[in-house]
């Protein structure tokens, strides 16, 4: 299978803007920001898992929100983007 070639620098810098910008306005599920955050570095889901010491079924479990990542996941992954784990309030007050 032939290898694809890598976004252009510009397109991944685009990438990482629209993330950051859709989290600080209305926040992204963590799957979604996840498998944003790989493709904002043109990496392969097994890429990112070298990268980040996981394996292939994690960064598939993470990015179909079907994974229990620990905190210490969570903040692994974030901290390049500079995010952190944490909690956000919603936009409505909580149930009884």
């Amino acid at each position: 299978m032939p290898r694809a070639k890598p976004p252009p620098a510009d397109d991944l810098r685009e990438r990482r803007r629209k993330l950051h910008e859709d989290v600080e306005g209305h926040g992204v599920p963590v799957a979604d920001a996840i498998k944003r955050m790989r493709q904002a570095l043109g990496l392969t889901q097994t890429q990112f898992g070298r990268v980040f010491k996981l394996t292939v079924r994690q960064v598939w479990e993470l990015e179909a929100g079907t994974a229990n990542p620990t905190l210490s996941t969570l903040t692994r992954l974030a901290k390049p983007f500079g995010f952190q784990p944490g909690f956000i309030l919603l936009n409505h007050p909580p149930s009884a």
